[in-house]
């Protein structure tokens, strides 16, 4: 990577971190890629305990001179990235990486080229997002699900926003606390605001990371933050983000049919009981099937898909309730032009308009 980029094609990165290992093999790509390098690096510390070893020693030394680590509070990545794009300094354009993708060996010169071609009505560039997947077998639940980030339209894991888009709109909404649906909710916001966004060529790698058997268990507290874009965008908001619907309206069903064989059973009623739990047997053995067959098919694959099959659901029934009722009162966003580009302005943009919406 050689020095920083001209004035006007002069870029900041900014990587939200919980500290895990992935965030050296992260910088240590960006300073290896070809092309003008970034002006500043911000590293947003968004440990709970920022006590531990320091987040400097995973920095390059072609990169310490400008890079700056400040804290996150904690708060979630939305919150780590509005305190990340704060803190870079006056720069035209903020490029956000996750800490676990490994931008490809032209990434800086590549980079380059889509800000050059940034229209003015153009308020952010995707990367390209690639998923590398094991070539001798097929993959698990868990790398299918990691896969579907390079579909995934408008994602953080590697996104550039022009700073003006993102001081208009006010940055990411920290009401989103994970790693989910905060970049379709800026990217409508900012769609709203007359702003365009296009993709970039840039390429991104984003490996598949470790996870325990659980991980599908706990992905479904996404349900509350789908709840919280319904209310803020309304329900034509997955349309609009091209966001896939998933299982929800199975997982409601198949737990109200397991609910129906407890309360069946506990009140002496055999028949509301038994079609009860036909009804759970066969919606969780259809949900089982339908993890397993595409997958290698491995014991352990085999008992984890079986697990989690049946706990999924309630689990979804749950964090979609817990989100109705923690977000009940959040008011709908009106479409707003204010802070956009002038009308004048967008005429001559060059920007494309192309709906990627949301991750995982």
């Amino acid at each position: 990577m050689t020095g920083p980029a001209a004035p006007g094609g002069e870029y900041a990165v900014v990587v939200p971190t919980l500290g895990r290992p992935t965030l050296g093999v992260c910088l240590r790509a960006l300073a290896e890629a070809d092309g003008p390098g970034p002006a500043r690096v911000v590293v947003v510390d968004d440990r709970p305990d920022p006590a531990g070893a320091p987040l400097t020693a995973a920095v390059p030394p072609s990169l310490r001179t400008r890079t700056l680590v400040v804290p996150g509070g904690a708060r979630g990545p939305a919150a780590a990235r509005n305190a990340g794009w704060r803190a870079a300094g006056d720069v035209p354009w903020i490029v956000f990486l996750d800490d676990d993708v490994v931008p490809g060996p032209t990434w800086a010169d590549d980079l380059a080229l889509d800000l050059a071609g940034a229209g003015v009505a153009t308020a952010g560039i995707t990367a390209r997002i690639e998923v590398p997947l094991p070539a001798d077998r097929p993959p698990t639940d868990w790398e299918r699900t990691t896969a579907g980030l390079a579909a995934a339209r408008w994602i953080t894991a590697d996104m550039a926003y022009r700073r003006r888009a993102l001081e208009a709109v006010g940055g990411f909404d920290e009401r989103f606390r994970r790693a989910f649906r905060e970049d379709a909710d800026l990217a409508l916001r900012v769609l709203d605001a007359g702003w365009t966004l296009s993709e970039g060529r840039r390429t991104t790698a984003h490996p598949v990371r470790q996870a325990g058997r659980w991980v599908s268990v706990r992905l479904q507290a996404g349900n509350a933050d789908d709840v919280l874009m319904t209310r803020l965008h309304g329900r034509g908001w997955w349309r609009r983000a091209g966001a896939p619907r998933g299982r929800l309206p199975a997982h409601l069903a198949v737990t109200a049919a397991g609910l129906a064989a407890v309360a069946g059973a506990l009140s002496g009623r055999p028949a509301v009981a038994a079609a009860g739990a036909v009804g759970w047997l066969a919606g969780t053995t259809e949900f089982a099937l339908a993890r397993i067959l595409p997958g290698p098919r491995t014991r352990d694959e085999v008992v984890t898909m079986a697990l989690t099959s049946a706990l999924i659901p309630p689990a979804a029934a749950w964090h979609w309730l817990r989100g109705q009722l923690v977000h009940r009162a959040a008011p709908p966003r009106s479409a707003r032009r204010s802070g956009g580009p002038a009308p004048e302005r967008r005429r001559r943009g060059q920007g494309k308009r192309t709906d990627r919406g949301a991750a995982v």
